[in-house]
């Protein structure tokens, strides 16, 4: 090997290996194999037979004996293990298979299936939101009425034709044991159908909106108002039916007896939380509610009612004598049992009160004479014009020390006479409070009529005289109630029908609205100034629509004031059919004119059957709703003009009385 070039790996793994040159074989002779290489693969050796396929020795002597020359050994693989087979002699190992390149076509395809898919999805979102756009979404319910589809003014209208009927159920008040029914116009329930639309969903949709425009519905619950002022008069009308105050004790005379009162406990209505309830349930959709009575008790005891009694007896035992110088005059027990009561004081006892300025009018003229009394300032209609009677400065006997002296005549038990002074009086009104009031001219007057002989008469009638002659001073605020106080029948006052919060009661005072009606109208058309004023709850074709006002006290009152420079004098007059308000002062402007609007809104009444004791037939009539607009006039031209003034009536059931009550 001396000398050699280098020698080049040979393909063959067996070419480097000599072949023998001896005619006896020409088979290589393997002197070695790598590790795992069977020399098989050569076929058989010198001297070895042929292996048989099958591989054993006992198959292959089988086949010797049969003298069948053995058939040719096919080339076996190399055997493989489990593991891949390290490289032969350096060769490199084997590359990993090229992957299978895609179709062409595949490539072409995908992009257009994906646009297409791209586009069809957005023609499904596009088209119906186009069809569905400015309607109402489609499959939207208010209270199970469909308006889906349709326009906002269409879905209004049905929502009017078919919502607002489903939703005039009235509501079951319980209070106590006694039940009442309050009806939707009465609580002033109304479907805020523009609130409620705003709610839906409407113009161009999403594709969620679509969506559900197509697969589903949607369900808007309708939203409902109640007028918080209507709802409040339906209470006091319900408090009136079902109030109970608590009863004082007293001790007044019948004649010359006295007669004893006992206390009681009353129960009144919890109002603010009726409204509340009575509203809630209206809004919620209940059918019945119950309202709560709150516990009223007295201030008087039954052991100061009993002692007051004991003292009325021993007061009217005998006459009081009143001595003036020289004169004498009496207080005889039927005088005195006229103008004494015990009523509750302070401390649960009763305190005698003594009308003193009553009593004095049986005796002062006896006492002192009539041209030395003090007169008040006033003024009288001569001719058809107010003439001033000026005030008078006069002696007279002092009405509280007189009350006093004659009460302690009464509780001492001792002595029954009582001297009496007299004293400069002065008038309670000057001549100079009203001289220059500038009260010349009838500014307004208004009448109303009424049916003859009725309980509510008196108390008109009663009121008028109370306000006959009373002067409003120019800045001051008249208010009806605070001139009459409270209605009571000590002050001639009787039980009469009124209508409280739409409900016919019976009360002290029932009626007076009517007075109060006519004096809002001179007022108006005086073109004073409007304060405070609460509408009827029904019309009435007996005054002017939008321009009744009604009265209860203490609650609802009417208001003015005197916004002029000059003073008003309140003149009344009435007969049995009839009351007058007239104003007296200087007029500011030559006429004052109301504008009425149309009526609008009509609301239809409901009729029903009642057989309740006192029940009132009514023929029935619609609510509406009207303007009035106040307008000034002077030298031929507008010179001012009131904010004009809605009037809302309620629509008043037809009644139909059966036999049982009426």
């Amino acid at each position: 090997m001396r000398n050699a070039g280098p020698i080049g790996s040979p393909t063959d793994p067996f070419a480097s290996v000599p072949l023998p040159t001896s005619g006896v074989s020409r088979r290589p002779r393997i002197e070695a194999l790598p590790p795992g290489v069977s020399r098989d693969i050569f076929g058989p050796q010198d001297g070895q037979e042929p292996r048989p396929a099958g591989g054993q020795a006992g198959q292959s002597g089988q086949s010797g004996q049969s003298g069948g020359a053995p058939p040719p050994v096919a080339p076996q693989p190399w055997p493989m293990k489990d593991k891949e087979p390290s490289p032969v002699f350096g060769s490199p190992p084997p590359s990993p298979p090229p992957s299978e390149p895609e179709p062409p076509r595949r490539r072409r395809l995908l992009p257009g299936l994906a646009a297409l898919v791209a586009v069809l999805a957005v023609l499904a979102y596009v088209v119906p939101a186009m069809l569905m756009s400015g309607a109402v979404l489609r499959g939207t319910r208010v209270g199970g009425v469909d308006i889906g589809g349709l326009t906002v003014t269409q879905a209004a209208d049905k929502l009017r034709a078919e919502l607002a009927p489903k939703l005039a159920k009235p509501v079951v008040v319980e209070i106590g044991d006694k039940q009442d029914t309050v009806q939707p116009d009465e609580a002033g329930v109304e479907l805020d159908v523009v609130g409620t639309i705003g709610e839906a969903p409407s113009g161009f949709p999403g594709p969620i909106e679509v969506w559900r425009g197509l697969t589903g519905t949607t369900d808007i619950k309708p939203r409902i108002t109640v007028d918080a002022s209507q709802l409040t008069r339906t209470v006091e009308g319900l408090a009136e039916s079902v109030d109970k105050p608590a009863r004082e004790g007293r001790v007044t005379f019948s004649g010359l007896t006295p007669k004893a009162r006992e206390p009681e406990d009353g129960v009144l209505l919890d109002r603010e939380d009726a409204v509340t309830r009575i509203g809630e349930a209206f809004l919620a959709g209940r059918g019945t509610v119950a309202l709560n009575l709150r516990p009223a008790k007295p201030v008087s005891t039954p052991e100061g009612v009993r002692a007051a009694e004991t003292r009325a007896k021993r007061a009217v035992s005998a006459p009081v004598t009143l001595t003036l110088g020289g004169r004498q005059a009496q207080l005889t027990p039927a005088v005195i049992a006229a103008n004494l009561t015990y009523a509750p004081g302070d401390d649960g006892s009763l305190v005698p009160r003594f009308d003193a300025k009553a009593a004095l009018a049986t005796v002062e003229n006896t006492l002192v004479d009539a041209a030395q009394q003090p007169r008040d300032a006033t003024y009288a209609i001569v001719g058809g014009k107010p003439v001033l009677v000026p005030a008078r400065k006069g002696r007279g006997i002092d009405a509280d020390r007189f009350a006093r002296d004659v009460l302690g005549a009464l509780e001492s038990g001792t002595g029954r006479t009582v001297p009496v002074t007299l004293a400069s009086v002065a008038p309670e009104v000057t001549t100079d409070q009203v001289r220059g009031l500038g009260i010349k001219e009838k500014v307004a007057e208004f009448s109303t009529t009424f049916d003859c002989c009725l309980p509510r008469v008196t108390n008109i009638q009663r009121m008028a005289q109370q306000l006959d002659g009373r002067i409003v001073r120019p800045g001051e605020t008249f208010s009806l109630n605070e001139a009459t106080g409270r209605r009571t029948a000590e002050d001639g006052y009787v039980v009469a029908g009124q209508f409280v919060g739409g409900r016919m009661v019976q009360i002290v005072g029932g009626g007076v609205s009517q007075f109060a009606t006519a004096m809002y109208n001179a007022v108006f058309l005086g073109g004073f100034e409007q304060v405070q004023r609460t509408p009827m709850d029904y019309y009435s074709d007996r005054y002017p629509a939008g321009r009744d006002a009604a009265l209860l006290y203490p609650s609802v009152d009417l208001k003015w004031r005197n916004d002029s420079e000059h003073g008003v004098l309140v003149k009344t007059a009435y007969t049995g059919t009839s009351v007058t308000v007239t104003l007296w002062g200087t007029k500011r402007y030559d006429r004052v004119e109301a504008v009425e609007s149309e009526r609008r809104d009509p609301t239809p009444f409901r009729s029903e059957t009642s057989s309740a004791p006192g029940c009132v037939p009514s023929a029935g009539q619609q609510g509406f709703t009207v303007d009035v607009t106040r307008v000034f006039h002077q030298d031929g031209k507008v010179v001012k003009r009131d904010k004009k003034v809605t009037t809302k009536y309620r629509p008043q059931a037809q009644v139909t009385c059966t036999a049982t009550g009426r």
